[in-house]
């Protein structure tokens, strides 16, 4: 989010720009805590670390998830929107879900938003909700089908396949 000079309140993002909120310094220092949790075998309720590489610096880039499972498949969502993990995923196609010692790599594909995303994002809210509705523009899992459609392109969702 950037913030007007003149006023200190948030600026309106471009109509070109994705939506991202970016988190404040408060979450910045909670989310070191819960990845460094998962880096040390701690999950809580699910949470995981994930590694993807940068797709500049080619340095593997961390940060805490919630992977999210629907209808047997695995999933990871960006309730913060279209953030750095989500562009590097995009590029690298692959990354790490660490929890401990246990790392499962994976192969990422992208869910278009025509396709079941909004059952995924409204599972997704059921469940972590009380987690990350503040990211969501008052989006929750109660909210209409029509509703989460129009939510579906600020949260991007990645199936996610466990390599063996």
């Amino acid at each position: 989010m950037t913030v007007n000079a003149s006023s200190g309140s948030p600026a309106s993002p471009s109509p070109a720009s994705p939506y991202y909120l970016k988190g404040s310094p408060l979450t910045v220092r909670l989310n070191s805590m819960i990845g460094w949790l998962a880096r040390h075998g701690v999950s809580l309720m699910g949470s995981a670390e994930l590694s993807v590489r940068g797709r500049k610096s080619g340095q593997m880039q961390r940060i805490p998830v919630n992977p999210h499972t629907y209808k047997d498949a695995q999933y990871i969502v960006s309730a913060r929107g279209h953030s750095q993990w989500v562009r590097n995923m995009r590029v690298a196609g692959t990354g790490e879900l660490r929890v401990g010692r246990k790392v499962r790599t994976f192969t990422a594909t992208e869910v278009p938003d025509a396709e079941q995303k909004t059952a995924i994002l409204r599972s997704y809210l059921e469940k972590w909700g009380w987690e990350v509705n503040q990211y969501f523009k008052g989006v929750t899992a109660k909210s209409t089908d029509e509703e989460l459609t129009a939510a579906a392109p600020d949260h991007p969702v990645f199936l996610i396949t466990i390599e063996k």
